[in-house]
């Protein structure tokens, strides 16, 4: 598929967090967790900053639980232990009743109908998401970075993604809602790059410069996509 100034686009690959839902909708329901686990994700924060884009590395769990375990003054082990219990196990519940943007089952099926190869592609395990609102069915390739080895904004992870979908990375459109995550790490990679819009530039239609796309909603990303 052609697309007007991106060339030929084989492929959809899109984040999910921030970028499928709205965050706000998350954060209100676990703010409680947040507050009681609070010295713990103020050092999650800092260790997970750090991470991302480094290089990649072949147990990225096992990094961060040593990461983790020095700031917490406890074991890798315990500090993993505690990893799954409050961010990976213990942030499942809150997916359960948020609500997707509008439009983004629709979006997947039309690309998919389209002819085009969809992935999701994010920082943190996309089963911890369920079934993503539906739209699992959709995709040719699910991933999380961290399974790869190394955090966006690296390029790796994008490549790797691009080796799956056996596609070029000229030829994927990758969609994200981070400038510093999802558009420079895909355009590191060499791919196409769609910036979902919020705040004050979704509020005066204001892109940045460095995505190829910005948009607001998802019906407004199907009309540039598919015209």
């Amino acid at each position: 598929m052609n697309i007007d100034g991106l060339g030929e686009i084989k492929a959809v690959a899109f984040d999910i967090d921030g970028t499928l839902y709205a965050p706000w909708r998350l954060n209100i329901r676990a703010l409680c967790r947040y507050v009681s686990h609070g010295i713990f994700f103020l050092h999650y924060g800092i260790v997970r900053s750090k991470m991302h884009g480094q290089d990649a590395v072949p147990d990225f769990f096992g990094l961060q639980a040593e990461r983790m375990a020095h700031r917490l003054k406890v074991s890798p082990e315990e500090a993993r232990k505690r990893l799954d219990n409050i961010v990976y196990d213990g942030m499942k519940k809150y997916f359960k009743k948020i609500k997707c943007f509008k439009d983004v089952p629709e979006t997947f099926r039309k690309f998919k109908e389209a002819g085009l190869k969809i992935a999701l592609l994010s920082d943190f395990p996309p089963e911890q998401k369920g079934d993503v609102w539906g739209v699992k069915p959709y995709c040719d390739v699910v991933l999380g970075t961290e399974q790869l080895g190394a955090l966006k904004p690296s390029p790796y992870s994008f490549i790797k993604m691009a080796e799956q979908l056996n596609v070029e990375p000229a030829q994927v459109l990758y969609v994200g809602n981070s400038r510093s995550k999802d558009v420079v790490g895909s355009k590191r990679a060499g791919m196409k790059s769609a910036y979902l819009l919020s705040g004050f530039r979704k509020l005066f239609n204001l892109p940045i410069k460095e995505a190829d796309i910005s948009f607001s909603n998802y019906r407004q990303l199907q009309e540039i996509v598919l015209k």
